[in-house]
């Protein structure tokens, strides 16, 4: 809209006030206010909808409110202080601030905010020839130099200024309860009609009821002949009060013979000027003549000002109003050109203003200081700094001296563009200059602060202010608060508010304005309507805007009634609504279906706005009031208008898009008979209203059908619909086809289609074309203002990483303007980021700095982009350190950046620090700032961190959204916590969010890993009745649960689910169905899956050839895994021993030891020689031979092939040896399939099983200490007691376990660490080389009587209270000696033995097959005591139990049914833990009769 937005403030805040040049004799415009009166309204917190707050009209005070400060810039002495000027000028007066020439009753006194024009030449005007007493003494003024008075007119003039400051300062010394009738009754000294005058005059410079009462005195005590000057006088100084009506009572009723003269006329005209009334003025001129008054020049400079005021400035105005001027027979002065500069600046209308100034210089009127300064506004309002900073520096060579509005005007032109450095340095030149920063300087300041949304900085600056005795006035509070609307904190305006009025100031037009804006975006329609209100009611009359501001709220409120009835009271005080805003009435109305109230609006603005038939149609049309626009269409045509294109196309839109196709068609053949000349547009007419109707393909259609008849006008119109409609359906490949006609029919693209095309090849990813459209453009004078069109090329190029390009777009740029815009900086910044050339983006920087525009957030963005691209993380630190030594304060989203970073990179420690340096910085973390960390702590399973930060959210008041569950859930899965798993998901279901993709495909896996498939299974059926389509890993988790079940039929099902589906399935799949299919015995279907994985394109590898011979191995046919082998040597690939091992494992498991080694032998012959894998392979048979004897037989096999480290370490000395396991374990580290992982686990087993215990444990301490085996195996240490043996080999993981159990005991005895409630340990569900870890572990721990339990919750866990293990391990005679020691001799036999997957101590192998057999799982006490007895003992006490448990179901029985309550909690009790049994006195009687088991 014309009106929104237009709050002066984000243009200018120099503009205290606009100085009204009506005056009628004064030179001097006094820089005095009157004391504010205060508002007695209450104001409450009032926001603006965006259309009313636009960020580019000034605000200024409009003379209608006097300003509590006094600008003391008029005189000389203080304007250049450095000159020396105060003998010739004195300074004003300290209580009445009077100032030497007298100032004319219609000058404003507050035109110090005219400092681009008005401050300084309002001072220039001609001294009134009769009325100021000045003339009778001094003579004549020059208007070149100031004359110098004799000692007798120094004299009197000191006399009559004395009278008059006597009588000012007794007056305005009254209390509220005294009468000015006291003083002036009580004459002390004479008075003259001429002191009268001034004393109404500096007496209404404090208080205009003061002043009103004094005139109304004098009037009844006729103590002067009646005459103009005095009237004059009373005029102006209501009219500064904005007392308009009292003024003109004042005017009707003074006697004619007095008021018919010049000097009145223009001090009235004066006042309704002030307000911009220019109709009134032009009233009271016209009047004037007809009384025969002549106007003089004065009298059209006062008109001239007012036209000024009343609105915005046509094209051509101030050239017209110079003419008419001339017609007047009146030549115009420099106050006649400095008002319309003024009036240019105001509207920062550059064009005008150099019209004006050529204009000037073609007459001959030299521009003197004023002039120039009003120059240097409008090219710093216009954006032109550099041309404002030129205009300033060459003031002295034309003779003049800057003042402080020059200043002032200057520093503004470097504020508006935010230029934070300049402004310092212009400020630090002005105080050297002499200067003092005044109330205009602090308010240009804090706008450019408010502007930047540096909220902090601008309250600061305004305590400096009042700190510095600079006291704040209207324009300050009014920047405040227009500065905290546009920011939506409204809250604070109304503060700012409540200081102002608190403070004495009185509030402005602009101030209720900017306030009423701010609370109409905050969408608090009542508090702007009492603001209005409230303004009415301190004797503020609305203006324009005013009107505009609270016609749109109730507007946009859709209060119709309201909005019309201050409609009808805006046009009676003569304004009119602009077409945006009738628009916006227009479209309610029309909502409303008010047709009779639309027709009146229509009345209205063709008679009252005289608006013709054509303007009014495309009102309507902008209004959708498209029935009546189609009316007021028929009547322009009719009435001899062109056809106007766009009003017809939106009609013509409107009708489509409601179906309306035949009235359209009736419209369009009125049109093409009585406006001929528009047939070809009638025929484009078809297409575009296809296109506004969103029948685009239809569009397309018939605009390909017609193109080739070259049956289109020249115009662009209808190819900018068409390609805009391409934009807009992401058609970008039909844009540039109908963009390739147009230019082929020779119709040359508007400045907006240029725009268009190029970024539509930003977004197809043609940079390069789009740059060449730029130049085309450039050729035919098209500059683009938009400077995001160069900034989207720049970024389209970074994001290609052609930066280079980039480069030369921003040269040619930087050729054409004289300063670059920051947004292109920063793009090309940003390229240079994307690219990671750090070096490149820092000289930018440099550049930013040292040249302007100074850098921003989006700037320093950039240099941390590049070094994260770049992978310098580590550098990030010294880049932050060296901008805040600069100056540039971190922002929060520079820290999140980092923040992100360095989760990206998986580093938690930084992340951690960034984020608590975050907050204790003060900023709040947001939503994307909790999903990046908890999502990185997930990764690096932080458990209790993603709890707390989780928590810490909620705190901070957000929810955590679907992605943050999912990664929890990914977390708990991969710790295998299934109960946490499961809450959360429950979490998810009370939060109502729709679970997706991630959500089930991970639930799924993590029921597949606690060997659930059937409830996996059963989920995803759900999750594809939602339209969900499980992952492919899903897949293979589910296939490869049932295979672990033995479900044999599921895992088929789903497999051939996936192949009917035509899924690409890799050879991972086929590789888990043959390991299935092996482990099931089922070796025809891995063989046909072999054959159908052939069929699908997949060729087998050695790992497929090595399941194939592996699952042979493991069903005892070593011979077809041989003929495997043979078959792949035919092939003639080259083999590596993985093939050899898998067949010499296969003979080795069978127990054909001669054949195995027989192969090996093969194997070196066939020139390869053995490795890790034969090592291995060996050493394993080896820890599972029955005698000693075998065990060597296989390991000199080894020794033959040249590996002699096993059986040294069975013969040897085993502390001699270790730096060869050292060495030997150093070399299998970088190896790949966990060489030496698998190597040392072998290692264990042998050496466990052939009593080596002690060189079993410095070989597991060693392979910790290189990272072998984790380091966190066992945690004591870290006060968490736990231990994690998975994927250990049995052997190793006794290993562990003793050495775990041992420092347990040293920890429990010394206090030191501390266990927490419960101990864990992991063993896992799966099994190493056919060994099932948890069975083997279990059947350990009970053995010994430790109170480790089974996990109820999860397989896989074994868990001890932490009480009950500490009081075991100090008090069980098992863990009296835990060292683990080498028996003196070889054993003859192996002391271990596999049996059913449990790797057992050969002593314990009949009382754990008695037990299992007889009584199934028992308690871990209960299985030691048993396992303690001698086998007659045993078998008496087992028999005992059995019989014990039939006769109490026979008991249960004979008392009737069977309560299965009753039932349950006999299991219940079952499954209690027994009382521990009393320890034997002699504990050396239980270690005998262990090792007489043995």
């Amino acid at each position: 809209m014309a009106f929104a937005g237009v709050l002066a403030l984000a243009s200018s805040p120099l503009f205290h006030s606009e100085s009204s040049l009506s005056s009628s004799s004064s030179s001097s415009s006094s820089n005095k206010v009157c004391k504010p009166t205060s508002v007695s309204c209450s104001l409450t917190p009032i926001p603006c909808t965006a259309s009313t707050c636009s960020p580019e009209q000034p605000i200024d005070s409009q003379n209608k409110t006097p300003q509590k400060f006094s600008y003391s810039r008029a005189s000389p002495s203080v304007r250049w202080p450095h000159l020396k000027l105060s003998e010739t000028y004195p300074l004003p007066p300290p209580q009445t601030q009077f100032t030497p020439v007298a100032e004319d009753a219609g000058s404003d006194s507050e035109s110090k905010d005219e400092g681009h024009g008005n401050v300084g030449f309002v001072e220039s005007l001609s001294l009134d020839k009769s009325n100021d007493e000045t003339q009778l003494v001094l003579g004549r003024p020059s208007k070149t130099k100031a004359k110098k008075m004799t000692k007798l007119a120094l004299k009197r003039a000191k006399d009559w200024r004395e009278r008059v400051k006597l009588f000012t300062d007794r007056i305005l010394g009254l209390k509220s309860d005294e009468f000015v009738a006291d003083v002036l009754d009580d004459r002390k000294v004479q008075m003259t009609p001429t002191d009268f005058c001034f004393v109404v005059k500096w007496v209404g410079q404090k208080s205009w009821q003061r002043a009103l009462e004094v005139y109304e005195w004098l009037n009844l005590r006729h103590w002067y002949a009646p005459n103009a000057r005095m009237l004059a006088t009373i005029l102006a100084v209501l009219g500064k009060a904005n007392q308009e009506a009292l003024a003109v009572e004042i005017f009707t009723r003074a006697e004619p013979e007095i008021g018919n003269t010049v000097q009145v006329y223009n001090a009235m005209m004066g006042v309704y000027a002030r307000n911009g009334r220019f109709k009134r003025v032009q009233e009271l001129l016209d009047l004037m003549r007809e009384r025969g008054c002549e106007p003089d020049l004065v009298s059209l400079n006062t008109l001239i000002n007012a036209r000024l005021r009343s609105g915005a400035m046509v094209p051509n105005l101030a050239i017209q109003l110079l003419n008419d001027v001339r017609r007047s027979g009146l030549r115009p002065d420099i106050i006649t050109y400095n008002t319309l500069i003024s009036g240019c600046a105001r509207e920062s209308n550059l064009e005008e203003a150099v019209k004006v100034y050529a204009d000037m210089e073609a007459h001959n009127c030299q521009p003197d200081l004023w002039t120039y300064n009003a120059m240097i506004s409008v090219y710093g309002r216009c954006g032109q700094s550099s041309k404002a900073e030129q205009l300033f520096k060459e003031l002295e060579s034309k003779g003049f001296f800057p003042d402080a509005v020059t200043y002032n005007s200057l520093l503004y032109a470097f504020a508006r563009e935010l230029n934070i450095e300049k402004v310092r340095d212009i400020c630090e030149d002005m105080v050297k200059m002499g200067f003092a920063k005044d109330e205009m300087t602090y308010n240009t300041i804090i706008h450019m602060y408010g502007k930047q949304g540096q909220h902090d900085q601008a309250q600061q600056i305004y305590q400096d202010m009042k700190i510095l005795g600079r006291i704040p006035d209207a324009v300050t509070y009014t920047v405040l608060i227009d500065s905290l609307g546009k920011e939506n904190k409204i809250t604070e305006a109304a503060n700012v508010m409540s200081e102002m009025l608190d403070s004495g100031v009185k509030p402005t037009l602009r101030t209720y304005s900017a306030l009423m804006c701010g609370y109409a975006k905050a969408g608090k329609q009542v508090e702007a309507q009492e603001t209005f209100d409230c303004m009415i009611r301190s004797g503020i009359r609305p203006d324009h805007l005013a009107y505009s501001v609270m016609l749109d709220i109730f507007l946009r409120s859709n209060e119709t009634k309201k909005a019309m009835t201050l409609y009808q009271e805006m046009l009676h005080d003569g304004f009119m609504p602009d077409n945006a805003l009738y628009e916006v009435m227009l479209r309610v109305l029309g909502r409303e279906n008010k047709l009779e109230t639309i027709e009146k609006v229509i009345r209205d603005m063709e008679k009252v706005c005289g608006m013709n038939a054509q303007v009014i149609s495309s009102i309507l049309v902008k209004g959708e009031c498209y029935d009546h626009a189609a009316k007021m269409l028929r009547l322009a045509i009719t009435s001899g208008f062109e056809l106007d294109r766009e009003s017809l196309l939106s009609i013509l839109s409107s009708y489509s898009s409601c179906g309306r196709h035949s009235e359209a068609c009736e419209l369009l053949a009125f049109l093409k008979e009585h406006a001929p000349r528009s047939n070809q547009l009638i025929t484009e007419a078809m297409v575009v209203i296809q296109c506004k109707a969103g029948e685009f393909d239809a569009a397309l259609a018939e605009y390909s059908n017609s193109k080739g008849f070259y049956s289109f006008s020249r115009s662009c119109t209808m190819y900018e619909i068409l390609i805009q409609g391409c934009e807009k359906n992401e058609l970008f490949g039909e844009a540039s086809q109908v963009y390739s006609d147009m230019r082929f029919y020779g119709i040359e693209p508007s400045e907006h289609l240029y725009q268009i095309m190029v970024l539509i090849y930003c977004k197809m990813g043609f940079p390069e074309t789009a740059h060449r459209l730029i130049e085309q453009a450039d050729m035919k004078g098209i500059l683009f203002d938009n400077i995001s069109i160069y900034v989207d090329v720049i970024e389209v190029y970074g994001k290609l990483k052609l930066w280079q390009k980039a480069e030369s777009l921003v040269g040619s740029l930087k050729q054409r303007c004289k300063t670059v815009d920051r947004k292109v900086w920063n793009a090309l910044i940003q390229a240079y980021a994307a690219s990671g050339c750090y070096e490149r983006a820092r000289v930018i920087f440099n550049t930013m700095t040292r040249d302007g525009p100074s850098p921003t957030v989006e700037s320093v963005n950039g240099l941390l982009q590049a070094l994260i691209v770049d992978g310098r993380l580590d550098e990030l630190y010294v880049l932050v350190q060296e901008l805040q030594d600069m100056g540039f304060k971190i922002s929060k989203s520079s820290i999140l950046l980092m923040l992100e970073a360095f989760a990206r990179a998986g580093n938690i420690f930084e992340v951690k620090k960034i984020y608590h340096g975050m907050k204790a910085a003060g900023y709040f973390p947001t939503m994307n700032c909790f999903r990046i960390i908890i999502r990185l702590l997930c990764r690096g399973k932080q458990v209790r961190d993603v709890e707390a930060m989780v928590s810490e959210m909620e705190e901070a008041g957000f929810k955590p959204d679907l992605s943050i569950w999912n990664s929890m859930l990914k977390l708990y899965a991969g710790i295998e916590d299934f109960k946490k798993t499961v809450d959360v998901y429950q979490r998810i279901k009370e939060a109502e969010l729709q679970p997706d993709e991630d959500t089930y495909n991970t639930l799924i896996i993590l029921y597949c890993r606690d060997r659930r498939p059937e409830e996996g299974l059963s989920l995803m059926h759900e999750m594809r009745r939602q339209g969900l389509e499980p992952k492919l890993n899903t897949y293979k988790s589910l296939i490869s649960a049932f295979g672990k079940q033995k479900s044999l039929d599921q895992a088929e099902e789903l497999f051939e689910e996936l192949r009917s589906n035509r899924c690409k399935l890799d050879r991972s799949f086929y590789h888990m169905m043959m390991k299935m299919f092996r482990n099931c015995g089922n070796h025809a279907k891995a063989e046909k899956l072999l054959s159908e994985m052939k069929e699908a394109g997949i060729e087998p590898n050695f790992a497929t050839m090595h399941l194939l011979m592996a699952s042979y191995g493991s069903s005892g046919q070593p011979q077809e895994a041989e003929k495997v082998l043979d078959n792949l040597k035919v092939t003639g690939l080259a083999l590596d021993t993985l093939p050899y091992s898998s067949v010499i494992d296969a003979y080795l498991r069978n127990g054909d030891y001669n054949i195995g080694i027989q192969k090996l032998n093969e194997m070196k012959k066939g020139g390869l020689e053995p490795d890790h894998r034969i090592w291995t392979c060996f050493i394993r048979a080896a820890s599972l031979s029955q005698q000693t004897s075998e065990a060597f037989v296989l390991l000199n096999a080894l020794c033959d092939a040249g590996f002699d480290l096993p059986i040294r370490l069975l013969m040897d000395k085993s502390e001699s040896l270790i730096p060869d396991v050292d060495h030997c374990l150093e070399k299998l580290e970088p190896l790949e399939d966990n060489a030496a992982f698998n190597f040392v686990n072998a290692l264990e087993d042998l050496l466990w099983a052939y009593e080596l215990r002690a060189t079993a444990s410095w070989i597991f301490q060693l392979a910790v200490n290189r990272g072998i085996y984790n380091h966190d195996v066992f945690r004591v240490a870290d006060k968490d007691w736990g231990a994690d043996f998975r994927k250990l080999s049995a052997g190793s993981a006794l290993v562990g376990l003793t050495l775990w159990l041992d420092q347990m005991q040293d920890a429990s005895l010394e206090g030191y660490p501390e266990s927490p409630k419960s101990v864990v340990l992991i063993t896992g569900t799966s099994e190493y080389n056919m060994v099932s870890l948890n069975s083997t572990l279990k059947a350990c721990l009970w053995e010994i009587g430790s109170p480790f339990l089974p996990c109820k919750t999860r397989s896989g866990l074994l868990v001890a209270k932490a009480h009950s293990l500490r009081m075991w391990l100090k008090d069980s005679p098992f863990c009296l000696d835990l060292e683990l020691k080498d028996a003196p001799a070889l054993p003859e036999s192996n002391s271990m033995q596999l049996i059913d997957g449990c790797f057992l101590r050969r002593g314990l192998v009949p009382a754990f097959k008695e037990i299992n057999e007889k009584l199934g799982l028992v308690r871990p006490k209960k299985f030691a005591r048993l396992a303690l007895l001698s086998d007659e003992k045993r078998e008496k006490v087992i028999q005992a139990d059995i019989e014990g448990r039939k006769e109490k179901l026979e008991k249960m029985k004979k008392r009737g049914k069977v309560d299965p309550s009753r039932v349950s909690r006999i299991k219940k009790l079952q499954k209690r833990t027994y009382v521990r049994p009393s320890m034997l006195s002699n504990t050396k009687q239980i270690v005998s009769k262990r090792r007489a088991l043995d």
